[in-house]
């Protein structure tokens, strides 16, 4: 029985899907003005560990993820211009290039993670009439008003208005959650058409029944949603920053345009702790998947680390943390491919003529994936399973394979010669102690921590980005 944690009612619910055995799931893609960052790379991968488990379950899941490329002004508060036409101008292509460019990195950090691409890709580009549809029906049901630069959504028309934030609207102090504008009748009035500024001609701009302008960032997703997967559907998933104000607001346009529930169950996904310094494109001062490959890490490495901790929960980054990850990554290759071996001719099929042993794994595995995607547990089950010496080494083969389709780290692919020696768990908790030693600035310690390790068998070599841990001859 898979639950998840709904945050439109705040508890962990049992998952019922509207259609049986069938699943229709929607996610917030990027916004195509740059690349992506480590932080962003986390959402999409708890939507791929949450597809995967889904599919895992026997569901036949319809997943749609949309592709911003319009509309998604610098402020959430419908001020400052697109994000898009100004990433355009400070590099002196059209948007369309940029958009191109940017929605091919995405893509490409998507393969390089081993997420799973969703079903459709929708841009926002190519969804204009059936957002102008929407915003009529909107408007048509009465609750939209125009003002000098667009036309408004009338949140005061909606009762259960930030139902899913649980917003305190009458609390709310004008400018704490957006920009104090004269004409808006309420503060947490949204724009869900924009009308083009009188004295230039947008790249990105087209004729409505309201004149030459271009869509709000909200409306695209409500209207890509609808005509992709109808008007009420199963899941909607993104970031934690997204529940506030784009999801409640994409509620507010969606049930009032349709006059029903729009998604059953809305799963959202903690950012990445990157300590005092919040990664910020703006500012240029984030982390990207090739920085992270450029420094000697590989993609895998990143995807182990997120598997450290619940996707509701913030994980703290740093490059000491990579180093472990990717040495945990690098016993687990190394241990999976030594049954592989071992188990070479025999059946490895799981789940045939297999132990209660192994059955109880194969339990233990989806009684934790399905305890609302619980990573870590299901991580633990892998290396208790490991180092299990009543399991045969072709049950370990069967069992390693199978969790893998929910871990995704490729751990059938062959492991390379470096890659095989394993590193024991109390050498690696001295590395991380002489690290916190080093950082510290302890270094009598952390001296000390390197001779205890060499004594052991095994060299470390301080290196610009990290660590190097190798086996050597005593």
């Amino acid at each position: 029985m898979l639950k998840l944690y709904n945050t439109l009612s705040r508890t962990k619910e049992e998952f019922k899907p509207i259609e049986e055995g069938k699943v229709r799931m929607y996610s917030c893609g990027p916004t195509v003005y740059h690349y992506m960052h480590i932080g962003n790379l986390r959402t999409f991968f708890f939507e791929d560990i949450l597809l995967r488990i889904l599919r895992y379950n026997g569901y036949d899941v319809k997943y749609v993820m949309n592709i911003t490329d319009v509309g998604h002004l610098v402020a959430d508060s419908d001020e400052g211009d697109d994000k898009m036409e100004e990433s355009a101008k400070q590099q002196g292509k059209t948007v369309w290039e940029v958009a191109e460019y940017y929605t091919n990195a995405f893509k490409n950090d998507v393969i390089r993670l081993n997420i799973f691409p969703p079903d459709l890709y929708t841009k926002a580009t190519d969804y204009i009439q059936q957002q102008i549809d929407m915003v009529k029906c909107l408007e048509e049901k009465g609750y939209t008003y125009k003002t000098g630069d667009g036309i408004y959504y009338d949140t005061s028309k909606f009762p259960d208005y930030g139902k899913l934030a649980r917003l305190d609207i009458k609390g709310l102090q004008e400018g704490a959650r957006v920009e104090y504008s004269s004409e808006k009748k309420n503060i947490t009035d949204f724009a869900l058409w924009k009308f083009s500024p009188k004295n230039e001609q947008r790249q990105m701009e087209w004729e409505s029944p309201w004149g030459m302008g271009f869509p709000g960032w909200h409306i695209e997703c409500s209207a890509m949603s609808k005509a992709e997967l109808g008007t009420h559907f199963d899941i909607h998933c993104s970031a934690v920053d997204h529940i506030p104000i784009h999801h409640t607001n994409e509620i507010a346009q969606s049930e009032a345009c349709s006059g029903e529930k729009s998604v059953n169950y809305w799963v959202h996904g903690e950012h990445l702790d990157m300590g005092n310094d919040k990664m910020s494109k703006s500012l240029g001062n984030f982390v990207t998947l090739q920085m992270l490959i450029d420094k000697g890490y590989s993609a895998m490495d990143y995807r182990y680390f997120l598997l450290m901790a619940h996707y509701k929960k913030k994980l703290k980054f740093s490059f000491e943390a990579m180093d472990a990850a990717k040495s945990g990554l690098k016993n687990l290759k190394g241990k999976i491919s030594k049954v592989i071996q071992e188990s070479a001719g025999q059946n490895i099929n799981n789940g045939i003529n297999n132990s209660e042993n192994f059955k109880n794994y194969k339990n233990r595995f989806l009684q934790s994936i399905n305890d609302d995607l619980n990573m870590p547990e299901a991580m633990a089950v892998m290396w208790d399973m490991l180092k299990d010496e009543n399991l045969t080494a072709a049950e370990k083969a069967g069992l390693a394979l199978d969790f893998d389709k929910i871990f995704g780290l490729k751990l059938d692919e062959p492991v390379q010669e470096n890659e095989l020696t394993e590193i024991p768990k109390e050498i690696q908790e001295l590395v991380n102690k002489r690290a916190e030693a080093k950082k510290n600035k302890d270094f009598k310690l952390s001296d000390e921590i390197r001779d205890q390790i060499k004594e052991k068998g095994f060299g470390i070599l301080d290196k610009k980005d990290g660590v190097e841990i190798k086996k050597i001859s005593l």
